[in-house]
């Protein structure tokens, strides 16, 4: 059994979401036409949204339900970048805290680089 709970599987497995999609919550939140505080609220596990809500995420990543509230394996290295991005006070630039924006930005190079080493055997 998991020590995760409902919330933090559901925030993690919307945040792979995202980044896979290299989208925002903001994005997110306008494509399905729901108030963003609700999405940031469920990718911050504040919240847990209703069935119907985790039907039309799960359609809109074309997903199955299950995996937006089961555990999901995360690639473990990709798992450190995103949680180092969700750090807000560790990650800024001249002092400011980068915008959503720009972490996709930083995850897809991350991911870039990445795939270059396992291409480079390193």
């Amino acid at each position: 059994m998991s020590s995760l709970g409902n919330k933090e599987i559901l925030s993690n497995n919307i945040k792979h979401l995202l980044n896979k999609n290299a989208m925002t919550p903001a994005e997110l939140a306008d494509k399905l036409d729901i108030k963003r505080t609700t999405v940031y609220d469920w990718v911050n596990g504040v919240t847990y949204p209703r069935i119907d809500k985790l039907e039309m995420i799960a359609d809109f990543f074309k997903v199955k339900k299950s995996a937006l509230v089961e555990k999901q394996s995360v690639d473990e290295s990709e798992q450190k970048i995103t949680d180092i991005l969700d750090n807000e006070t560790i990650l800024a630039f001249d002092g400011k805290p980068i915008d959503d924006e720009d972490k996709q930005k930083l995850l897809e190079y991350a991911r870039f680089i990445l795939h270059e080493r396992e291409q480079e055997g390193r």
